[in-house]
């Protein structure tokens, strides 16, 4: 298994700029030998505004960034891509654009085969995932299917939030609605990646990083909480 992944639960951590807070972490996996990374815009509406942002921050950090929204061929810039980032916004505006552009099996191909690194900050995470089924976001277009690229084979539910026991607000917590995820039959486990944390996995193994836990729900099982440095490697092989 060849795959790399730096999957980010938040571009922007509170006090900070874009990616500020995984900047280093960007770099060292990223490494020296990628030059050049595509950017996959299409999270948000304003795709030339949105490259801006990321093209200007990977500037500081020594890589190039081609959006795959200025490409003739889309399917052919995931082919010749050194490295892939996508960034956040609305879950179901990015995979159902990855759909109508037909690259969600070129990416699992350069990423699962090739080798080549992908790293996804929010939405982005949650399509590396097996489903977008845990994302947060709201329904404002209707992808094809909610099965995303498939590179991890577990979902994970970004900008995870605890419950607030001083709140007022009445509908579901986070972990009420995973819960009811978990509800249904054939539902896999639920990383929770609270906001400063990110999931590192090199070929079949997968680490915490980042500044905060990241909480775990499996299906009929009690959450479980992982510090950074966690070794979570078992997940790539639970499949419930």
């Amino acid at each position: 298994m060849k795959r790399r992944l730096l999957l980010v639960s938040n571009s922007t951590l509170h006090g900070g700029g874009y990616l500020d807070h995984c900047q280093q972490h960007i770099c060292d996996f990223f490494g020296k030998d990628v030059k050049r990374v595509l950017f996959v815009p299409y999270a948000l509406h304003d795709r030339d505004a949105y490259t801006k942002t990321a093209r200007n921050k990977f500037k500081t950090l020594g890589y190039e960034v081609d959006s795959i929204h200025e490409a003739a061929d889309p399917v052919a810039a995931v082919g010749g891509a050194e490295a892939i980032f996508i960034g956040g916004g609305n879950t179901f505006r990015l995979l159902k654009s990855l759909y109508d552009n037909k690259v969600v099996t070129e990416i699992r191909r350069r990423v699962m085969e090739d080798g080549i690194p992908y790293m996804g900050s929010s939405a982005g995470t949650n399509v590396a995932t097996i489903s977008i089924n845990t994302t947060n976001d709201m329904p404002i277009v209707y992808p094809p299917s909610f099965s995303a690229i498939g590179l991890v084979p577990f979902n994970i539910n970004p900008h995870y939030l605890d419950p607030d026991p001083h709140s007022r607000h009445m509908g579901e917590t986070r972990e009420q609605r995973i819960t009811q995820y978990h509800e249904e039959p054939d539902t896999q486990s639920v990383l929770g990646l609270r906001e400063g944390s990110m999931l590192l996995v090199e070929g079949n193994k997968a680490t915490l990083l980042g500044s905060t836990k990241a909480r775990l729900f499996s299906r009929e099982k009690p959450s479980m909480e992982y510090d950074p440095g966690s070794d979570l490697s078992f997940l790539l092989t639970d499949t419930h």
